[in-house]
């Protein structure tokens, strides 16, 4: 233990990166010492723009491949829990949990926890609903198998994370030339796919489930209804997320579902961020990360309910007598949020944008990130990872954030963008 460490409890966070700086300042403000663990050498892709604050942080340790040694390094700390800061820290925060004698989830069902394929082939182990899925090595096979199956099918990286990668295929042949495309990459986190995990498609609203749970017992934090629109070539790209009451009816059934995935999963200790689509024949998984949501996801959850899986976390692990004896309490909505990603169509220099007073000026509006600047190069959003701007709404009526959400997508189009056509390609 050193100076810095000493009569503070320390928490390891493994892959502590930008994207889960609230997790680290809320552990901090405890008066916890943070010792980060980099998983891997290398920053993985995803990471690279924005990779950490090393002022969170007594120690940084980068484990390179020698086990015993970080152990060691880490153990030198006597810290008090190992939390993943993210995806790509799951399977590692599992292994030196296990190694220190720590709450954690283990490490058995590490891999399933990670691997989209194993990870719905667990729950279906369990008797829960599950997609059917094939874990396709080859063009060929992915073609003959959605032939069989027939509808829409969903191809994705195995292991990747905020919907980097994912196809929507209507036929045979779409499918095939995903897993083409997928086959031969890297992920978000600059790993080899090593094939691709398709799986049928499932009807339905999609929502978002966010949990903390201790000793086996889990605490619903929040819930999220997902917005949905076809653009720039994909068919289910998410626009908005709105927080529901804990006493909507839909909000009974996904926590039942979503309790019993994660003891499917092993997930006894920790945050967990679920993804599952409300279909006609009831609640089936999409996907499950064993770590805190991200996209600023916790943050807003606090501005409407108070708390958020932040506070939950840190009671998990700091004080868990005071979890559980507040665990099971419905949460309620004082104020309802949402977070509303912007459509690009554009690709380009930015030159500027066009209508980002209106949005401001709506009744709703709390906060706005940019994360295009004009000046820089702007892609079409396909996915999670390339939304230009995100709009927080924020209000007492539920009716008043919907209204705005309908406004910003109103405004969002080609003429939002105005693009600096002075650069040459």
């Amino acid at each position: 233990m050193t100076a810095a460490t000493e009569g503070r409890p320390c928490i390891v966070m493994v892959d502590a990166y930008a994207a889960v700086r609230s997790l680290v300042l809320a552990f901090s403000e405890q008066g916890c010492s943070i010792v980060r663990v980099q998983s891997t050498r290398e920053v993985p892709y995803v990471y690279r723009t924005a990779p950490y604050v090393p002022d969170d942080f007594v120690a940084d340790i980068v484990h390179d491949g020698d086990l015993e040694a970080t152990v060691a390094a880490v153990a030198g700390y006597a810290p008090l829990a190992v939390v993943s800061g993210g995806e790509s820290g799951v399977e590692f925060a599992d292994l030196l949990a296990q190694r220190l004698g720590l709450p954690g989830n283990g490490t058995d069902l590490s891999a399933a926890r990670r691997d989209k394929h194993l990870m719905v082939e667990a729950v279906r182990a369990a008797g829960l609903r599950a997609a059917r899925q094939l874990r396709a090595t080859d063009a060929g096979e992915l073609d003959a198998w959605h032939r069989d199956l027939g509808g829409r099918v969903v191809v994705k990286p195995p292991r990747s994370a905020g919907s980097q990668g994912v196809f929507f295929c209507d036929t045979p042949q779409e499918s095939a030339a995903a897993f083409e495309a997928l086959a031969g990459a890297d992920d978000v986190f600059s790993r080899p796919n090593e094939g691709a995990v398709a799986q049928e498609y499932l009807p339905g609203t999609e929502y978002m489930v966010n949990t903390v749970s201790r000793d086996g017992r889990h605490h619903l934090c929040d819930v999220w209804r997902t917005g949905r629109l076809s653009a720039n070539g994909v068919v289910d790209l998410c626009d908005a997320l709105m927080l529901i009451d804990s006493a909507s009816r839909v909000v009974a059934p996904l926590r039942e579902y979503a309790f019993d995935v994660l003891d499917a999963l092993g997930i006894r200790h920790g945050p967990a961020h679920l993804e599952i689509r409300m279909t006609p024949s009831g609640p089936c998984l999409v996907e499950v990360g064993a770590r805190i949501a991200g996209g600023g996801i916790p943050a807003c959850a606090g501005l409407g309910i108070g708390e958020s899986q932040l506070e939950w976390t840190v009671d998990a692990y700091l004080h868990p007598d005071r979890f559980h004896a507040r665990a099971g309490t419905p949460y309620r909505v004082r104020r309802y949020s949402a977070i509303a990603g912007m459509i690009s169509p554009a690709e380009g220099v930015l030159g500027a944008y066009r209508g980002i007073e209106e949005i401001e000026r709506l009744e709703s509006f709390h906060g706005l990130a940019t994360l295009v600047e004009p000046g820089q190069e702007i892609s079409r959003t396909v996915d999670d990872l390339t939304y230009p701007v995100i709009v927080t709404l924020l209000h007492d009526l539920e009716e008043v954030v919907q209204r705005d959400l309908n406004t910003i997508r109103h405004l969002d189009g080609a003429a939002f963008y105005a693009l600096d056509h002075s650069v040459s390609a």
